[in-house]
């Protein structure tokens, strides 16, 4: 019996998350559900496509990642459910799997299962998942709907470079409120190509050498390092980088070489 991991912005004090939950567990008894966050920014589907992008492949082939952000049923978004680097996912076709993926997957059906009029409002723990049990049990794609071509896209706006310099921005803010850029591991390096920098953000900080671990500086100093999501992250040993800082979603970074 596949995984099906939960990613939605149903939060933790409503009833929605027990109703979607409650109906797999009606729809498939033994299923094997795991929570990788509830807490996504109502609607942010690039804060939930960097979570999941950076998370699914740490999961076992063939699981079913069932993803609930701006789900809400319309007359033109169609529902998905796709097969890419041997995993299952389903959701809205709002833009979210062109955030996700990077090549085309291997396969795609606009899901055809009949919506339950008492979930009218909530497609999510209805058509959904009626759609991640079916694939948890091992069944055909297919079976759920018809194949498709291309998909919703939404920009991912990448890193520059000119001359000397790589601009990128702030993407994402963690629990411990680590700022983290839109700047990889791969890209820096290929640009770097051994010289010393120096990465200017918000309020003329700069931070001229990279750290491996977040205590390699003293508690409360700045640093900046690659974290497991391979993207260049600005942080404060045991402090609050964005608060302290001033660092927001959006917030550019310049990496200087020298």
């Amino acid at each position: 019996m596949a995984i099906i991991t939960l990613t939605t912005d149903l939060g933790d004090k409503d009833i929605y998350q027990a109703a979607l939950k409650g109906n797999i567990y009606r729809l498939l008894p033994d299923a094997n559900i795991v929570d990788i966050t509830h807490s996504v920014a109502l609607f942010n589907i690039q804060q939930a496509a960097f979570i999941i992008k950076n998370s699914y492949h740490y999961f076992p082939d063939d699981t079913v990642h069932l993803i609930g952000v701006d789900t809400v049923f319309n007359d033109y978004t169609r529902f998905l459910a796709i097969r890419y680097h041997n995993h299952y996912f389903i959701g809205a076709d709002n833009g979210i799997f062109s955030l996700i993926f990077n090549e085309p997957p291997e396969q795609m059906v606009e899901i055809t299962i009949m919506q339950d009029m008492k979930f009218v409002h909530f497609p999510l723990a209805d058509v959904f998942a009626k759609a991640a049990c079916h694939l948890a049990k091992g069944k055909a794609l297919t079976q759920i709907g018809i194949p498709v071509q291309g998909m919703e896209r939404k920009m991912d706006l990448q890193p520059v470079i000119e001359r000397n310099l790589i601009k990128g921005m702030v993407i994402y803010i963690d629990i411990f409120q680590n700022a983290i850029t839109n700047i990889t591991k791969e890209f820096f390096n290929r640009v770097q190509q051994g010289r010393r920098f120096t990465l200017y953000f918000k309020r003329n900080e700069t931070i001229t050498q990279l750290s491996w671990h977040y205590n390699e500086v003293d508690e409360g100093e700045k640093l900046c390092l690659f974290g497991i999501s391979d993207h260049l992250e600005i942080a404060i040993n045991k402090g609050k980088a964005s608060g302290l800082l001033g660092l927001n979603l959006g917030d550019s970074v310049i990496i200087d070489f020298q």
